[in-house]
């Protein structure tokens, strides 16, 4: 017994008679009789009484075809599976993101997702950005996003935000008297400072030594919400996206621009050579709508 066998019974019993059923099955109509010649030989039961040039269902063929309307039921159901997986792909998106977005942008957006697609599990992790990258590049994750510090090897990177940083401080600290920070204005202040590999921190670091500024270095992170954590705590000050901070303000965190203007690049990172589901366009485009609706001013006074 084969598939095709029984899409000719399912075909006759549903439409009454072999010519139309072969119509629908745009088969001839001797086909027809034939498969139904073998398939009553393999199951061993006749499943139609042959008179004058009719087929008239057996009882057989009547219990039979109760089972075989429950597997097409079955069929029609992968069927729509596979057309979800075509279309959506799983029911689960995986993204892992840099600290600096996980506590602002990226919930906005993945509450949009969701009330697009209620049904589908998140997964998200905040990761330093040389694990994001590692990551998304094993294919344990569909989107990354991360600073643009990483090596790109092994994945599909693009400009996903650019944003002018900023300088953090406790709302009594004497920069918050400043309507500007200069890099002169951090020479000796105590100074909370990111990894040595972001490349945000190397252009401050290049902006200070031009001239001859030196801060006085009393922690080093990378994660900027640390940052944030420890102006907070009254550490000192430090240089951030207006965007990690946004939740801090107003609990003793403020911050001043920075002139000259020093920006921060995030990338979207994607698995290589891989065109993302229906579900996973769907989240990079709720991602790059909450960037787009993220406007920080560069002053908090």
């Amino acid at each position: 017994m084969n598939l095709r066998q029984v899409e000719v019974f399912q075909a006759l019993m549903a439409n009454g008679t072999a010519s139309r059923a072969a119509e629908v099955l745009r088969i001839s109509q001797p086909a027809v009789s034939k498969a139904i010649q073998e398939l009553e030989r393999q199951i061993g039961f006749a499943l139609f009484h042959r008179e004058k040039r009719r087929m008239i269902p057996t009882a057989e063929a009547r219990l039979f075809f109760q089972e075989v309307q429950a597997s097409f039921a079955g069929l029609i159901h992968l069927r729509a599976a596979a057309a979800r997986i075509r279309d959506f792909g799983s029911g689960e998106i995986r993204l892992v993101s840099l600290s600096a977005l996980s506590t602002n942008l990226v919930p906005r957006a993945l509450r949009a997702f969701q009330l697009r697609h209620p049904d589908v599990t998140i997964t998200f992790q905040a990761r330093m950005s040389s694990l994001v990258k590692d990551l998304v590049a094993s294919g344990q994750f569909d989107i990354g996003l991360a600073a643009d510090e990483i090596d790109l090897t092994g994945v599909d990177a693009s400009l996903f935000y650019r944003q002018r940083l900023v300088i953090a401080m406790p709302e009594d600290h004497p920069l918050a008297a400043l309507d500007v920070v200069r890099p002169e204005d951090l020479h000796g202040r105590n100074f909370i400072t990111l990894a040595p590999e972001d490349t945000s921190r190397q252009q401050l670091e290049r902006v200070l030594a031009e001239r001859g500024v030196k801060p006085k270095i009393v922690l080093e992170t990378p994660y900027s919400t640390t940052v944030c954590a420890m102006v907070q705590a009254g550490l000192g000050c430090g240089m951030i996206s207006p965007l990690t901070a946004e939740p801090y303000l107003g609990r003793n965190l403020t911050w001043r621009r920075l002139e000259p203007g020093i920006h921060a690049r995030t990338l979207l990172i994607l698995p290589p050579n891989r065109k993302p589901s229906r579900i996973v366009a769907d989240c990079i485009e709720e991602l790059k709508r909450a960037a787009r609706q993220m406007v920080v001013p560069a002053n908090r006074k």
